[in-house]
């Protein structure tokens, strides 16, 4: 059984301003606090921010020059039959444990962090790092290596920085089977749990819960995306108000079926 949580009678999120473009080294704990101040928001105890894997991924320099990269036979074969770029199916295959389906365009694999996404989650939006040499890529970006330990570094950073516990998800946007658009997910997961299990408890009508599992985090994701959004807005962070949650230790992976129960996969 998770940490007690309440239901929110009302949420605040607003989009952190005024956060640059991210570059490798760069400080992201503090980054977040300046815009925080920025945006007069005093952190409190049991506020949650939101941050845009990407920041972290730029942060860690995840870039990669598909100029330079080396397709192996099995990528170019793989591309071959998706109608792909060899390069990109490379580092999808380096970044995945198994492949689950192939279309055209596309591989959906495992995740070398456990979950299941299309072409590994890497992107080749806003891809290209500070400073890049003329004629160098096209880029790509990969995922945090450990996002889940990147959320712990800024939770403490900022528990330092302001005295209080809050929450920090990391937060990606996924598609899903049998639906059309992506939906923000939690890749890392800090201070807050990323499951609210209710099972036991008793609906309207006096039944007790049998199947009532939230995915908190991924839910806080989502709702970040809201007011982040998906393109030019330069809005990687939010800061999340009003959620009632016992602090403590969790991770994403709790929100990753295990593959042996998982019938997509």
């Amino acid at each position: 059984m998770t940490a007690p949580i309440r239901c929110a009678a009302r949420l605040e999120l607003t989009a952190l301003p005024g956060i640059p473009v991210v570059g490798p080294g760069d400080d992201v704990a503090a980054l977040l606090l300046a815009a925080l101040e920025r945006a007069r928001i005093q952190l409190g105890a049991g506020d949650v921010l939101a941050v845009a894997s990407k920041v972290l991924s730029r942060a860690e320099g995840r870039f990669v020059d598909l100029g330079r990269v080396e397709p192996s036979p099995r990528a170019r074969t793989l591309a071959a039959e998706i109608d792909g770029d060899a390069r990109l199916v490379e580092l999808v295959l380096r970044e995945s444990e198994a492949i689950s389906r192939r279309a055209r365009g596309v591989l959906v694999v495992r995740h070398r962090l456990g979950f299941v996404s299309a072409n590994a989650g890497i992107d080749r939006s806003n891809a290209e790092p500070p400073g890049a040499a003329a004629g160098s890529g096209p880029w790509a970006l990969l995922l945090p290596r450990a996002p889940d330990e990147s959320a712990q570094r800024i939770r403490a950073a900022l528990r330092a920085a302001c005295g209080v516990d809050a929450g920090v998800v990391v937060t990606d946007s996924h598609g899903r089977p049998f639906r059309l658009g992506t939906v923000g997910v939690a890749l890392g997961v800090a201070g807050l749990p990323a499951l609210w299990d209710r099972r036991g408890e008793l609906d309207l009508m006096g039944r007790q819960l049998l199947h009532a599992e939230t995915a908190l985090a991924d839910q806080v994701a989502a709702a970040a995306d809201l007011v982040a959004g998906q393109a030019a807005e330069g809005t990687p962070a939010v800061h999340i108000r009003g959620l009632w949650f016992r602090p403590g230790d969790s991770s994403a992976r709790a929100l990753i079926r295990p593959p042996g129960e998982d019938l997509y996969a």
